[in-house]
């Protein structure tokens, strides 16, 4: 799955189907958030519903209703719809979903389903879109090779805030917080060499 920072709602009640699913896709997309709704109407009550891009249901939770399900997806048009399949299930409803996993299919083809059906709505799958600035590559630079915010503010002319503001926004384009961790992001990125980091030491 692409490393994207989707928002999945899962309506499931069982909580051991539930996190192992949940498990299953944060392992294929560390970056994505997993919602969990007990019910279709908790979903319904949801404030940030265009925040949704991925809704896994259980049908059985609306009995095979047709009518329930295209309702539904009137108020969250933007989202795709899964059906998470764990009892026998009618063809004619099945037709309604977007995607279709069943509890037997492996960690890695689950994830390949939801790769599927938000890969053209992920901003992820534009290089450009976590692509670090120059003045953010800067940053991270420096703090790689162990300056605090103020000596990284002071050493690049510009406010300790605005090395803050930066930092954070590092953390989200790349999905780490550890400076260990930006640091091997650093690296792989070509942004730092190893030796650089050595001679900066």
């Amino acid at each position: 799955m692409a490393e994207c920072n989707i928002h999945i709602a899962v309506i499931e009640p069982s909580h051991i189907l539930f996190e192992g699913l949940s498990n299953i896709l944060l392992k294929g997309n560390p970056h994505g958030r997993i919602l969990r709704f007990d019910s279709l109407e908790e979903l319904k009550d949801y404030r940030h519903r265009d925040n949704v891009e991925v809704i896994i249901i259980n049908p059985a939770i609306i009995m095979g209703d047709p009518n329930v399900l295209s309702s539904s997806k009137k108020l969250f048009q933007k989202a795709q719809w899964v059906g998470l399949i764990s009892s026998l299930v009618g063809d004619t409803f099945l037709r309604l979903f977007d995607a279709i996993i069943q509890i037997t299919d492996t960690p890695e083809s689950i994830n390949n389903t939801i790769a599927k059906v938000t890969e053209e709505d992920c901003i992820c799958s534009d290089p450009a879109a976590d692509e670090l600035s120059n003045r953010e590559k800067e940053v991270l630079i420096e703090l790689v090779n162990g300056l605090s915010n103020k000596e990284i503010a002071d050493k690049l002319h510009i406010s300790k805030h605005t090395v803050i503001s930066h930092r954070k926004n590092i953390s989200q384009k790349a999905g780490i917080k550890s400076l260990a961790g930006l640091t091997i992001y650093a690296i792989t990125q070509n942004i730092i060499s190893i030796e650089d980091i050595q001679a900066g030491s």
